[in-house]
């Protein structure tokens, strides 16, 4: 692993909504500079406790903390140290790719000119060099989403969350996003990344699968398919769903 110390960290994370239980005693650590996925089914209980980790909602009981912050008491810390890239893209569709990038800039308190200078930087590294100023809602799907990886990432934060960040886009798109994350990782950012797609499981350094609120298992890809005598992490998903 990059690093040993530990950026997230949960202990009995228990999340009720009266007497349904969507997260069910989850207790994992993850590492700084780590890719991190978290797999499951919709309804697992992912998303809730995504929600939590970014500092959005209360555990019911348990302890979580998140770049060093309590969940608890310091939500605004945790917020300002994260960046978060949602299902549905956190882009304004009517805004061009560089307002987009200034909006974003100056909501996380960055200066003038370091808005000026990653808008710049950025815009490079996309290629959009060519449609800056063209609304969003014109730009392709897979431009789009490694725009708004690029929006999530300006604030320079130590850990960024993607939420089925390649849903929907072609293969080739997917392989490109994968090569932003590694670049990413590889400067010590942390990524906590869910997806559906089970060959993404195998990019992961650690990978966490749920079902009914509750962690079923919880290791490398590698220690996974040989713990479940499986070829593949897809393979190992479908044991997992059919024991449960």
């Amino acid at each position: 692993m990059k690093n040993q110390k530990n950026i997230i960290e949960v202990e009995g994370l228990w999340k009720k909504f009266g007497s349904f239980a969507a997260n069910k005693d989850l207790t994992f650590q993850v590492k700084a500079g780590e890719i991190f996925g978290f797999l499951g089914a919709n309804g697992a209980g992912k998303t809730t406790a995504i929600k939590i980790l970014c500092g959005l909602w209360k555990p019911t009981s348990g302890k979580v903390k998140v770049s060093g912050f309590d969940v608890y008491t310091e939500t605004n810390k945790i917020k300002t140290n994260i960046g978060y890239m949602s299902q549905k893209f956190s882009l304004y569709e009517d805004l061009t790719p560089v307002e987009n990038i200034r909006f974003y800039g100056g909501i996380y308190g960055l200066g003038k000119k370091v808005i000026r200078d990653r808008t710049e930087e950025a815009l490079q590294n996309l290629k959009l060099e060519n449609v800056a100023n063209s609304p969003v809602k014109s730009l392709p799907l897979g431009w789009k989403q490694k725009l708004s990886f690029t929006v999530a990432m300006v604030h320079k934060p130590k850990i960024v969350f993607l939420d089925e960040p390649t849903g929907g886009v072609d293969p080739i798109t997917r392989r490109q996003f994968w090569n932003m994350i590694y670049e990413a990782a590889n400067r010590g950012v942390t990524i906590f990344v869910t997806t559906h797609y089970m060959d993404e499981a195998e990019y992961c350094d650690r990978v966490s699968i749920m079902a009914d609120g509750e962690i079923k298992a919880l290791d490398t890809p590698a220690n996974l398919k040989l713990q479940f005598n499986a070829e593949t992490m897809n393979d190992v998903f479908l044991k997992l769903a059919r024991n449960g």
